[in-house]
């Protein structure tokens, strides 16, 4: 098999809007360009989708509804699993088109793939298991039946930073349901889920079942779509500030709504931890995408007695990657999306050094093309420090002490957001104790990484709702209909 360049991986992205099944250009004919944040420069030019076209998205969506529903829940599942197999045949394919659009490493965007493609696999096989009830009342003449079925047409709005794996997070639970969608992928990064949907299309998903828009105005053609009475759920993936006002807008039409938001986890290492495991564990939690995710370990709380080992160890580590181009052999950690978004990591830091944080590596925006910015860690890092309250989303590991249990769990949950909670401890009991006093939708325990497309995936507080993976994955697209009868 010939390897997959830059070009080759291009030109499996269609450019066009996909609606009813049709690719086609944007009713404006207007179009915005693709950026590799790597060098600035244009990967390609997408259609940019108006209000009208997003009318037309979400009219093939609701024509599509009622047949999509009656279609077999054996022929979704194997549509979902053909899906599957050609994503995992295209690994190197796709893992080249994100690493283009969004900056992460190939081997890392490798790992996005097979990731991604497993949510596939696994509401395939959830497809055939959609169950309802059948019960005798307690009073006795009659019988109580209940049934699971598709909520309808979906709005689902995706990130940047997880371009295939968001969209099959979403996609693939709404296959299985029954239910048809518009997706709208972030305009920083629409070219991953254009292929995707060009295999989705390959592997005889229905017109209309899934349809396309790719935008630069989020807004001026989201908000139509939420409020069209036609539309029964919204599910978005991004930042808390937008999620409030999607969940407004949904009111109006009382939507179903499932919201995965911004986080601001705590990774927290005992005095009893493995401290090379915690080390590992540091490094997988952070460094993930760059840091950018909102699953990343945004504040480490460290046992005081292990804190400066842990620190130096730490930054030998992350002071030690190769910063360049993801395409790069050898490079393992790229550019941050924009250059907006890598002032934003700078303040942080700045802010942190004004007011006494201590630079163990990094800390220095470097020259040159691209976004860039270099692993960070922070020690002595003050409780007034803006990134121990906003969400990093960057290669940035600030570093704060605590001297008991209870210290820590307070300091940990000391946030409006409860995403996800990283514990490190060999106690078994502590473990215990604390994973249930964490305020965080998800835990994990000496490891940095808690995403599995077998389990369910949300947060709490200002982290959203809902929940996507898992056996509760599919639920967020069904809604129950009570059946009684009398004998």
């Amino acid at each position: 098999m010939a390897a997959v360049t830059q070009k080759s991986a291009l030109a499996a992205a269609p450019t066009q809007l996909f609606i009813d099944g049709r690719w086609r250009a944007a009713s404006g004919r207007d179009t915005f360009a693709v950026h590799d944040p790597a060098t600035g420069a244009v990967l390609a030019e997408v259609a940019d989708a108006s209000v009208e076209d997003g009318a037309a998205a979400l009219d093939a969506a609701v024509a599509a509804q009622q047949e999509w529903a009656r279609t077999e829940p054996r022929v979704r599942s194997e549509i979902l699993r053909s899906a599957f197999e050609l994503l995992t045949e295209r690994a190197d394919t796709f893992a080249m088109l994100m690493t283009l659009e969004m900056g992460k490493p190939l081997a890392e965007a490798r790992g996005e793939v097979t990731y991604g493609a497993e949510f596939f696999r696994w509401f395939a096989e959830e497809a055939v298991r959609i169950h309802g009830r059948y019960a005798v009342a307690p009073s006795g003449p009659s019988r109580l039946i209940t049934m699971q079925q598709p909520v309808g047409p979906t709005f689902m709005i995706t990130p940047w930073n997880f371009p295939l794996a968001m969209g099959t997070r979403k996609i693939g639970p709404a296959i299985a349901a029954g239910c048809t969608m518009v997706v709208k992928p972030a305009h920083e990064t629409p070219l991953t889920m254009l292929a995707l949907a060009a295999v989705l299309e390959e592997v005889g998903l229905p017109a209309g079942v899934l349809n396309v828009v790719t935008t630069t105005r989020s807004g001026e053609v989201s908000g139509p779509i939420i409020g069209d009475p036609r539309l029964r759920k919204l599910t978005f993936t991004g930042s808390t500030a937008v999620g409030r006002r999607l969940v407004e807008q949904s009111a109006e039409q009382l939507l179903r709504v499932s919201m995965e938001l911004g986080g601001n986890a705590p990774f927290v290492v005992f005095e009893d931890a493995d401290l090379d495991a915690a080390v590992d564990g540091a490094m997988a939690a952070k460094m993930r995408n760059i840091g950018e995710a909102c699953t990343s370990a945004n504040r480490f709380l460290v046992h005081e007695s292990v804190a400066e080992e842990f620190g130096r160890r730490l930054a030998e580590r992350m002071g030690a990657m190769t910063v360049g181009k993801g395409t790069v052999k050898g490079v393992e950690v790229g550019p941050l999306i924009t250059e907006k978004a890598r002032a934003g990591v700078a303040e942080l830091v700045d802010d942190a050094v004004a007011k006494g944080a201590t630079v163990l590596t990094g800390g220095e925006v470097p020259s040159g093309k691209g976004w860039f910015y270099p692993p960070t860690v922070l020690t002595d890092v003050a409780k007034s420090a803006r990134l121990v309250r906003e969400e990093i989303f960057g290669p940035v590991a600030p570093i704060r002490t605590f001297r008991t249990e209870d210290e820590a769990v307070a300091a940990a949950n000391d946030t409006e957001y409860g995403l996800v909670a990283y514990v490190f401890t060999e106690e078994h009991r502590r473990a215990l104790r604390v994973s249930e006093a964490l305020e965080f939708g998800m835990v994990g325990i000496n490891q940095g990484v808690v995403s599995n497309p077998a389990a369910p995936f949300g947060g709490v507080k200002q982290s959203g709702f809902g929940r996507e993976g898992g056996f509760e994955g599919i639920g967020e697209y069904l809604e129950t209909k009570y059946v009684g009868t009398a004998l």
